[in-house]
């Protein structure tokens, strides 16, 4: 495994993190893990020396803390740094920030996170601080010595980015950054902010949610043309910059975390040359061809919708029904009309929760008429 110092600390963390937004389940339940393939899978990628696990208050509609702390048993946990992030949806003022808190230290049996994030710090909870006594309670927190280090994660504008980067005394931040998304969010802009402060950089949604692997037949025959593996690119490019310190992985099964691993290894600043860069720029335009809504299926919104309609797979057929529309119309038909599009009520629940501001409810109408022709 390759290491990269965290800032200017000793600390080496592992080139590869392993994120548990996306491990597998039962059933194609979220909240239902199955838990000895993903402790399975969690040993596995520790053995090969990974060593910074990242986790949420909300992953798995709450239960992916507990399968950590399970996982990390049998003197794993001396093995890893542990991340985790303060969700900060549903907190009304101080007191609620550390009964969250105090949840995910009994969640983890732990009484300290190592690596502690804001969870999303978008602008509308940006402008919630003073209301919330956030910073006052990031100090606080910092002086318990119940966390290590203490961060942000980030879904907004790079305008918003910069204001919350200078706008307290960060130890670290995690942005959504990929190869499609240099001018997206923070982006590359925000990347080299970052860096330019001192401030190590994390980087979530590698893959886009899967965007990156889940080609059209076009974009992987231009993949194949080219000799090159559109994941071990992905990766490698976010690894060819020297700001990035960690890269998180959303892996559901071993096979992702054993290839992944094998990247790892062989990552490195400096190891593309013309013909990786040329296959990619290639790649985002073709990508972009049919991409029209910009869902990672983080499941956020599932946790909030009434109906609990499949949102994330519906958008997802709808994104494809251009290469194949045989085929994900046939799916689309299979769901039962209380959980299809047309069940949803407009009522913008799941849109508070999305990280990447999708006008949810105005699409639903839209891809219930396409998808159900």
């Amino acid at each position: 495994m390759k290491y990269r110092r965290f800032g200017k600390t000793d600390i080496m963390l592992s080139a590869l993190g392993f994120g548990t937004m996306r491990l597998p389940t039962v059933d194609n339940q979220y909240g239902k893990i199955n838990e000895p393939e993903a402790i399975q899978m969690i040993r596995y990628a520790i053995d090969k020396g990974v060593n910074y696990i990242d986790t949420a208050y909300m992953y798995h509609e709450g239960n992916s803390e507990g399968l950590v702390a399970r996982a990390l048993n049998n003197g794993y946990r001396e093995k890893v740094y542990i991340a985790d992030k303060l969700a900060l949806w549903g907190c009304e003022n101080y007191d609620d920030l550390t009964k969250v808190f105090e949840t995910q230290l009994n969640r983890l049996h732990t009484d300290c996170i190592d690596f502690y994030l804001v969870h999303c710090l978008q602008e509308k909870f940006w402008k919630q601080k003073d209301k919330l006594k956030l910073l006052e309670w990031c100090d606080n927190i910092r002086k318990s010595g119940k966390i290590k280090y203490l961060g942000f994660s980030f879904h907004d504008s790079v305008s918003t980015f910069k204001e919350i980067v200078d706008g307290y005394n960060w130890d670290f931040c995690q942005i959504q950054y990929n190869y499609m998304n240099e001018d997206v969010q923070a982006g590359t802009e925000g990347l080299k902010y970052a860096a330019d402060k001192g401030l190590p950089v994390m980087i979530m949604e590698p893959l886009l949610g899967g965007m990156l692997t889940n080609l059209t037949r076009k974009t992987a025959k231009l993949w194949d043309s080219a000799g090159l593996d559109p994941v071990e690119t992905a990766l490698q490019w976010l690894w060819n910059k020297p700001e990035v310190t960690v890269v998180l992985s959303g892996m559901s099964s071993l096979k992702q975390v054993k290839d992944n691993i094998k990247y790892a290894e062989n990552s490195g600043v400096g190891i593309l040359n013309k013909h990786h860069f040329e296959t990619v720029k290639k790649s985002v335009t073709s990508i972009q061809k049919n991409l029209k809504i910009p869902c990672t299926k983080c499941q956020y919104c599932m946790s909030e919708c009434p109906n609990q309609i499949p949102i994330p797979d519906i958008i997802e057929a709808y994104n494809l029904y251009e290469t194949n529309k045989g085929l994900y119309p046939m799916l689309y038909s299979q769901l039962p009309e209380e959980n299809n599009a047309s069940a949803c009520m407009q009522c913008k629940k799941c849109e508070e929760k999305c990280p990447q501001n999708i006008k949810i409810s105005e699409f639903m109408p839209e891809i219930h008429k396409r998808l159900s022709r």
